[in-house]
């Protein structure tokens, strides 16, 4: 892995926690995150990893697929259940199905082996960018049902109790919340996530509808039939309140 000079991260406090069976990328990306800017702990499988989440609190998780014994996949699921710290899944299978697999398990974004240094800075900025309570444009509550969207903080409530949401999820919320009743298309809700639009292709854009699959069985009674996050055919996704 080239390491060339990079400039310092948007986000210089963020710690990462970089999980890889294998020692000698595991060292490489550790060098090359620091370097970087970035505060980084690295594990050398699924079972450390845990050990580790278990006393501190990191800002994003660089996880590698291929682990032997709980794997990146597996470990995913089971962190999307306790909690929402951004999840970068790397793996030397990049196809688009390994892709959706992926992003299905709750992974943030998918970057397969073999990467560019500079892609994987790009990524982890921009799935950082995603996390901080941004200031919503658009109406600063909306009722979803037996859901409360507050567009301020960005957070979902059903009643007392908040609703977990991944980095994704929120910034996904966000954007459709600034127009709701207003198709936004898939262009621009890559461009939210921190993709280029002009290079977005099939699997960006099936990226974004597992996505928004994701965040229906969160917010709909029936995510087989919407009715508060709906598809609008040639124009992208409506967020439909009450």
């Amino acid at each position: 892995m080239n390491q060339p000079s990079s400039p310092l991260p948007d986000h210089p406090e963020a710690h990462l926690l970089i999980v890889d069976d294998d020692e000698r990328i595991r060292s490489l990306l550790r060098r090359f995150l620091v370097r970087s800017g970035y505060f980084v702990t690295a594990a050398r499988d699924a079972a450390q990893a845990r050990r580790l989440l278990a006393g501190l609190e990191f800002d994003l998780i660089v996880l590698d697929v291929m682990m032997p014994g709980e794997d990146g996949l597996e470990l995913t699921r089971a962190l999307r259940k306790q909690g929402d710290t951004p999840i970068l899944l790397l793996t030397a299978r990049g196809d688009t199905d390994d892709r959706i697999t992926g992003l299905e398990s709750g992974a943030d974004d998918y970057l397969a082996k073999p990467f560019e240094p500079r892609e994987l800075l790009l990524r982890i900025a921009a799935i950082l960018r995603r996390m901080p309570s941004v200031t919503s444009q658009g109406p600063k509550f909306l009722s979803l049902g037996p859901l409360r969207y507050d567009g301020a903080k960005g957070e979902l409530w059903q009643g007392d109790t908040p609703v977990r949401l991944t980095g994704t999820e929120q910034a996904l919320m966000r954007r459709l919340a600034q127009t709701p009743r207003e198709a936004v298309d898939r262009p621009t809700l890559i461009e939210e996530l921190g993709r280029d639009p002009d290079e977005a292709g099939e699997n960006s854009e099936r990226a974004i509808d597992v996505q928004i699959t994701r965040l229906r069985r969160k917010i709909e009674p029936d995510p087989r039939e919407p009715r508060y996050l709906q598809t609008v055919r040639g124009a992208g996704y409506m967020l439909v309140p009450d």
